[in-house]
């Protein structure tokens, strides 16, 4: 059974929620990325809330922007840092029980941007990292800068930076939207993009592009332009890129937009590691596998799963 409630935190930003699982149980934090939103992890959510496969209390926001979650309108809101300082807030009322810590925190794409934030500044409200197909920004960054194939495979981001750009990903009834899901970025047809699905993403969208689109405008992490220095101006500190968190990253194969180039060297900045690679998913593995991103992750959690 899945909640569905929203939280206010006491900095002011509420976020919406989808959650399973007995309260006061160690918890596991769910975190989406663009252009989703917090369903898409309604079937780990109640994976991981039964008995057999940890009891956990199991938690997804929307991410601020998203869905019926506060939408600040200054685009600055939208660095890591907000959503960095939200999730935190967040963790610390869902895990009170706990003081504040998660036993896992899960996350993809987007959230996986705000993920290895955390994990960076705050690792002692983490047991655990989960990173699915999202880049670490270290190895991110060095492709950026010098990988013309991942300087265009990152192209889209530079579209959704357009001021119009909520108005033409809203035209045709999403169009460019079901493209990034199937032909673009994922495989077609795409057997779990049913109707039942879509309507739960009309819903999202339909609820506003704005504050998805303002995280690529929060953020020099796109290919640079003749016009916009981009990532080409941005040094990042090694000590703002190391996590000493047991990390398991599970990487689809098939992903055009981050390809698995990305897994090269994410050794020099995480460790404990451990990378799990799938020949026959794509970006969106969370949907097309979502038994196998189960059993990866359970297998992952299980010599530090607490028994009730």
């Amino acid at each position: 059974m899945i909640e569905i409630d929203s939280r206010r935190l006491p900095h002011g930003i509420t976020l919406s929620c989808r959650a399973a699982g007995d309260r006061g149980r160690p918890v596991l934090m769910f975190l989406h990325g663009f252009p989703e939103a917090a369903f898409v992890w309604d079937f780990l959510l109640a994976y991981f809330s039964r008995a057999e496969n940890g009891g956990y209390r199991c938690v997804a926001p929307n991410l601020r922007g998203f869905e019926h979650s506060s939408a600040p309108a200054d685009v600055s809101a939208y660095r890591p840092k907000h959503l960095v300082q939200d999730i935190a807030a967040l963790m610390a009322i869902e895990a009170a029980e706990q003081g504040g810590q998660l036993a896992a925190l899960v996350a993809h794409d987007w959230g996986g941007a705000v993920a290895w934030n955390l994990a960076n500044q705050l690792p002692d409200l983490i047991r655990q990292l989960v990173i699915i197909n999202s880049p670490h920004p270290g190895t991110f960054l060095r492709e950026l800068k010098n990988n013309p194939a991942q300087q265009a495979a990152s192209a889209y981001m530079n579209f959704l930076i357009r001021p119009d750009a909520e108005e033409l990903l809203a035209q045709d009834d999403y169009r460019r939207l079901w493209d990034f899901l199937t032909d673009r970025f994922g495989s077609h047809p795409a057997a779990w993009l049913t109707e039942e699905v879509k309507a739960q993403y009309r819903d999202v969208w339909g609820a506003g592009l704005t504050g998805g689109c303002n995280l690529y405008r929060a953020s020099p992490l796109r290919p640079p332009r003749a016009d916009d220095p981009a990532a080409a101006a941005v040094e990042l500190p090694r000590s703002m890129l190391t996590v000493t968190l047991p990390t398991l990253v599970i990487w689809g194969l098939g992903d055009t937009a981050l390809p698995p180039i990305l897994l090269e060297g994410l050794g020099d900045y995480v460790d404990p590691l451990t990378i799990k690679t799938v020949a026959d998913a794509t970006h969106w593995i969370v949907h097309e596998q979502p038994q196998l991103v189960a059993q990866l992750i359970g297998d992952f959690l299980q010599p530090n799963k607490l028994q009730k």
